[in-house]
């Protein structure tokens, strides 16, 4: 039985056709689930008790379990368990501007990134839309509060899951389900480049986030393995047609490691690397965990890293930290739960 959370309005509207229910009721079972979040299709007591009977036996309406939740004082992370006993994450944040979740697309990732947690653990399936969106909408009730911004740069590569994530956004966009602007969503690619093609299509404007932690081929090659696939020219040209065809600006994420890649050099790489693109640069200091042999940059480096991109003319941010006291790095909770 396929989940009514998967669904499209368009979807619906086919079902209730089909079963010679008014498709506006489409809107209206939306409204039911994403706005005022009932907890079972019972309570949407404008829809009669026939309808209510046919979306019963036609969809399931099972949510996800929060197994676990990690709180800090503007971050909470939560462990869910799905119901094939798998789990995934997802990382509430609070920010001046609302709040913003980062999700997982995939259980584990196949990506392979040497200083990822997720990536040393391999996917096991990918996530469909449905549990994409509970991860938004379980946190939303959890919280009481309105959930303002998407990322899409918890455990998995979003564009090895294109067709769901898409579903997905579809879904939370939705006026009448968790009304999203497109403009706050953001999907995070490690450079997937024939995805980064199709992705300049999708009708929404979702903003795009390139996972980039180095500035040549030869260190990228070492840090994650994609590069061997799609070197930093054929990563660049995408982007640059990319920001041409949309006019919007990319974000680039720069994972800081200690002696790996934030020296001066590195960074005049990166100035020159970026050069004219409408962009910024997302520094991120590096959440270590017990098992990658990496180590966050020193403040010093960090600060002296973003200094040469700020005299260059390359808009840069150093990414607030959040998490110092909870399992922070993408995949660690689930790793801790797994691997006890």
């Amino acid at each position: 039985m396929e989940s009514i959370y998967g669904k499209k309005e368009i979807e619906l509207e086919q079902f209730l056709e089909k079963m010679h229910f008014p498709k506006f009721y489409a809107k209206e079972i939306f409204s039911w689930l994403y706005q005022k979040k009932i907890s079972s299709i019972q309570e949407a007591t404008n829809l009669s008790k026939t309808l209510r009977e046919s979306l019963m036996q036609e969809f399931s309406f099972e949510t996800l379990e929060i197994l676990e939740k990690q709180k800090e004082k503007e971050v909470s992370k939560y462990l869910f368990r799905l119901s094939d006993k798998e789990h995934i994450e997802a990382v509430l944040m609070r920010h001046d501007y609302g709040l913003s979740l980062c999700i997982s697309s995939q259980v584990g990732c196949n990506m392979g990134c040497s200083f990822c947690e997720s990536g040393r653990r391999k996917k096991v399936r990918n996530l469909q839309a449905f549990e994409m969106v509970l991860q938004v909408l379980q946190i939303e009730k959890e919280c009481r509060m309105r959930i303002s911004h998407v990322v899409i740069m918890g455990i998995g590569e979003p564009f090895d899951n294109y067709e769901e994530v898409m579903r997905f956004i579809e879904i939370i966009n939705h006026e009448k389900g968790l009304a999203i602007g497109a403009r706050h969503i953001t999907v995070s690619t490690c450079g997937i480049v024939p995805k980064i093609y199709e992705f300049m299509d999708f009708p929404y404007q979702v903003n795009l986030a390139v996972s980039l932690h180095a500035p040549n081929d030869t260190l990228r090659k070492k840090l994650m393995p994609v590069a061997k696939a799609y070197p930093l020219a054929l990563l660049m040209e995408a982007l640059k047609k990319y920001v041409e065809k949309t006019n919007r600006r990319l974000t680039f994420e720069y994972i800081l490691l200690e002696g790996v890649n934030d020296s001066e050099k590195e960074a005049l790489e990166l100035v020159n690397l970026l050069k004219g693109i409408n962009c910024y640069v997302n520094l991120i200091p590096y959440n270590e965990t017990t098992h990658l042999q990496y180590k966050r940059s020193k403040p010093l480096t960090i600060a002296k890293f973003y200094d040469i991109l700020k005299k260059n003319n390359i808009c840069v941010t150093i990414r607030r930290e959040f998490g110092g006291r909870i399992s922070a790095a993408c995949g660690q909770l689930r790793s801790e739960k797994e691997e006890l």
